[in-house]
């Protein structure tokens, strides 16, 4: 007998909450191939390593989101992370400069975090988050001695 690793009960597939993450997901799924594609292309041309890698990860975050896990909202949050350092990178803290490559990945973002009391929360996700919380809490206190 097979035994569950998820902390909450199967989703309810005719809730709002199933079907907008099937919907974003969808979305993110779209978006991601549409820049993995031209990413590898420009990459090819020797242009910017960015987009295929945010590309690839919008894919798998869309995938994990569609299929209601949480872990696809982390994924996606590591790659907006990604878009700030790489546009502070291309054109520093000029705002108007930041605009075309903040807003909309940051519109996505919020409506990622909107989405995930719909998404499932995994046993094994939720322990690996304990774990790596406390190993950084030692290293927390050692960096505050040092101010």
């Amino acid at each position: 007998m097979a035994t569950m690793t998820s902390t909450s009960a199967p989703r309810d597939r005719g809730g709002f909450g199933y079907w907008w993450s099937v919907f974003l997901g969808l979305v993110l799924i779209l978006v991601g191939a549409v820049l993995a594609a031209g990413g590898g292309w420009l990459l090819a041309l020797g242009g910017s390593a960015y987009y295929l890698p945010v590309g690839l990860a919008l894919v798998l975050a869309g995938g994990l989101i569609a299929a209601g896990r949480r872990s696809g909202a982390w994924i996606y949050t590591l790659a907006w992370l990604a878009t700030l350092v790489w546009a502070w990178w291309e054109v520093g803290f000029d705002g108007w400069a930041l605009v075309p490559r903040v807003v909309a990945p940051t519109v996505l973002l919020v409506l990622v975090l909107a989405t995930l009391p719909a998404l499932r929360r995994t046993l094994p996700l939720l322990l690996l988050s304990l774990g790596v919380g406390a190993g950084l809490a030692p290293g927390a206190a050692h960096a505050e001695e040092a101010l």
